[in-house]
């Protein structure tokens, strides 16, 4: 069994994505051209903004956002203390502050009260000028943009939506991507929507921005002449080949595969919810399960239960060891662990089970009875 199995997918469109690198190599257009705006252009439609600019990844992606809006040192930088680094990383590397925030247990996403106690902290500090927060969609589900974006509003900070894990689900039938002034996603192949290697997104409604960022993904460019450099910016440009196999990717995810995750998690938590804690997803709000992720007892209740399921051949995933306040980069932050008793929870209890559109209901029947007799 695979935790995600993208060959299962790639076996029922292998002529498509065949045909599209084909395409590509015979074209010899490998970077940019029609094949990325094509994808451009179906993704922006897709989540219902004005400007979609592809580039090389999802940290690339998050840098960029802030690059657009000068965010630098002395600027404090809000987002949750449970995800991947590059959250984090994305603002550290432009010499701003993180400012990490506890989440809601139930859904693992950022807590609205946190974040507020967070921004009235730093304001109150007064060394640092809060400007963006930037909520993580984690495991599928969006973050609680409902409270995020008035407190965004009532203290004028700009919202950089993180939906690395989060394309495809919604609140309301309004997408992933369209909540933040920016919002990004990453195409890392175990995301909802992954490519073959490295890939990410930004959105956006705002015409200048857009331009900016095609701009500093390749090097500060002008947009008349590629030679005039009018500022410092990255090479950050999506493999054309890349495009050519999302493009197919991306019609059966909307065709059926964002249905089929749903169905599943929906089998799992039939069957997990009376022994386990298992997945909330909000009232009104849509996930893509990126991961379905349980909460066991404790730690040493996991490392008992995975090695049991690791011995029927069942793969398991901890996503994630330990908060960014505990990660090496930011120990001379000197956090303290009572700020984040949540993720603190999250992070010795948590529990990834095998995830992907193309599980069949023995699969998951196989899985959730050796997950029950693996805690007898």
């Amino acid at each position: 069994m695979q935790f995600r199995d993208l060959k299962a997918q790639y076996e029922t469109i292998k002529d498509e994505i065949d045909e599209g690198i084909r395409e590509v190599i015979n074209s010899s257009a490998f970077i940019l051209g029609k094949t990325v705006t094509e994808l451009e252009d179906k993704l922006a439609e897709y989540v219902g903004r004005k400007h979609c600019i592809a580039c090389a990844n999802g940290t690339d992606a998050l840098q960029l956002a802030l690059m657009s809006w000068n965010i630098g040192v002395g600027d404090a930088v809000f987002t949750s203390d449970f995800t991947y680094f590059a959250s984090a990383g994305s603002a550290s590397i432009l010499g701003a502050t993180p400012i990490f925030v506890d989440i809601d247990l139930s859904t693992f996403n950022m807590d609205a009260n946190a974040l507020e106690k967070q921004i009235l902290r730093v304001l109150e500090e007064g060394k640092l000028t809060p400007k963006v927060i930037i909520p993580v969609d984690l495991f599928g589900q969006p973050a609680d943009y409902d409270k995020i974006l008035p407190i965004a509003q009532k203290y004028g900070l700009k919202v950089l939506e993180d939906a690395a894990q989060g394309f495809g689900g919604s609140i309301r039938g309004k997408m992933a991507c369209s909540f933040g002034d920016i919002s990004t996603t990453s195409f890392f192949p175990a995301k909802p929507l992954g490519c073959y290697g490295d890939g990410g997104a930004i959105f956006t409604d705002d015409k200048e921005i857009a331009g900016r960022l095609r701009s500093l993904l390749a090097q500060g460019k002008s947009p008349f002449d590629k030679y005039d450099n009018r500022e410092i910016g990255m090479n950050s440009r999506l493999d054309t080949i890349q495009a050519a196999i999302l493009i197919p990717k991306f019609k059966v995810f909307v065709e059926h595969e964002l249905d089929d995750v749903n169905r599943i998690a929906k089998w799992y938590t039939e069957r997990l919810e009376n022994y386990f804690v298992s997945p909330t997803v909000l009232p009104e709000y849509n996930s893509s399960w990126a991961q379905y992720t349980i909460l066991l007892n404790n730690s040493e209740e996991r490392i008992s239960i995975q090695l049991k399921l690791k011995e029927q051949g069942i793969p398991t995933m901890i996503y994630y060891p330990r908060g960014l306040h505990q990660q090496e980069a930011y120990r001379w932050m000197q956090l303290n662990d009572s700020m984040y008793p949540n993720t603190l929870e999250a992070t010795s209890r948590c529990l990834s089970l095998p995830m992907h559109p193309y599980l069949k209901l023995e699969d998951i029947e196989f899985v959730c009875n050796h997950l029950l007799s693996g805690r007898s």
